[in-house]
């Protein structure tokens, strides 16, 4: 008897629900959720905007550092190339330039070798080969590793780009990469570098830095790459430390590329990235030094670049 009574009101609440489905109006669908209201759109569009304001410097600021830290990591390899250099060619550092005074400056450099020094050639003929480099063996891949942030530059084949193929980076050819100290600048000074015996503050002197050479010419201002770092004043053969020029100060090659920072390798290993100290408002190409901006840093002399 409990058995059929509970089979009926099920049968009961089955029929209910029955009518209840047949008795719906045909044709309608059950109502959507609420849609976002214009104000709640506006809300979160503004809040993602906030965060990106927030997050987008951090994001460009950490993407900047490690192009920087990419390229003192460079500037320190070519160091132990020339150390490596150094260690088979009888303490002599690579020479910067071994015939600059020969043509028409020469066809060897310390990142290369170039077929012509013609100024009319094509600029296939005069780009320095990099496999053909003195310091090529102590290098991947047997060329110089280019500065991430000066990558636009490189391939710069606009008029007079006359040192191609130097990575972004130049050469303390004074102090280190000639024996301009010793016999003052000339075809002998350039055939050998210094030995590392006669550079007497290794963790002071500078042997690789960012560099670059602004010059004007059709189109506006442009840089394009340059194999030397420029000390601030002409050597005088025998002459270490501050002293006065009548000719002034050098053309500067550094470049301060890092957000007013140049990455710099020292003769003891170390790297730096210095800050922009002195320069002078144009070179001798016509090229504003202050827009790039490029310069030196240290005192106003050669102290750092003194062997």
């Amino acid at each position: 008897m409990y058995r059929d009574q509970s089979r009926e009101g099920k049968r009961a609440v089955v029929g209910r629900s029955r009518e209840t489905v047949s008795e719906r109006p045909r044709g309608l669908k059950p109502a959507a959720p609420p849609a976002f209201t214009l104000i709640e759109l506006l809300v979160v569009s503004a809040m993602i905007a906030l965060l990106l304001a927030i997050l987008l410097p951090s994001l460009c600021g950490a993407r900047h550092q490690a192009r920087q830290a990419v390229c003192l990591s460079n500037a320190r390899q070519l160091h132990l190339a020339n150390t490596n250099y150094a260690a088979a060619e009888n303490d002599y550092h690579v020479p910067a330039a071994s015939d600059i005074w020969t043509g028409f400056g020469g066809l060897r450099r310390w990142h290369g070798v170039r077929r012509t020094d013609a100024a009319n050639a094509s600029p296939e003929l005069t780009r320095f080969d990099p496999r053909r480099g003195p310091l090529a063996a102590s290098l991947a891949d047997g060329k110089v590793k280019a500065c991430p942030t000066f990558r636009q530059f490189v391939a710069d084949r606009r008029q007079n780009a006359f040192e191609p193929g130097t990575g972004g980076y130049g050469y303390n050819n004074r102090g280190v990469g000639s024996q301009d100290y010793i016999y003052g600048a000339g075809p002998r000074s350039a055939l050998l570098g210094m030995p590392t015996a006669r550079i007497r503050r290794p963790a002071d002197t500078v042997m690789f830095t960012d560099a670059a050479l602004p010059q004007s010419g059709r189109g506006g201002q442009f840089l394009v790459e340059y194999s030397f770092a420029e000390a601030p004043w002409f050597v005088l053969p025998g002459r270490f430390g501050p002293y006065e020029n009548r000719t002034g100060l050098a053309d500067p090659s550094i470049h301060f590329r890092h957000r007013g920072r140049a990455s710099a390798a020292w003769c003891d290993g170390h790297g730096s990235a210095e800050r922009l100290s002195f320069t002078k408002p144009r070179n001798l190409y016509g090229g504003d030094n202050r827009r790039w901006p490029v310069g030196w840093f240290g005192p106003r002399d050669n102290s750092l670049f003194d062997p």
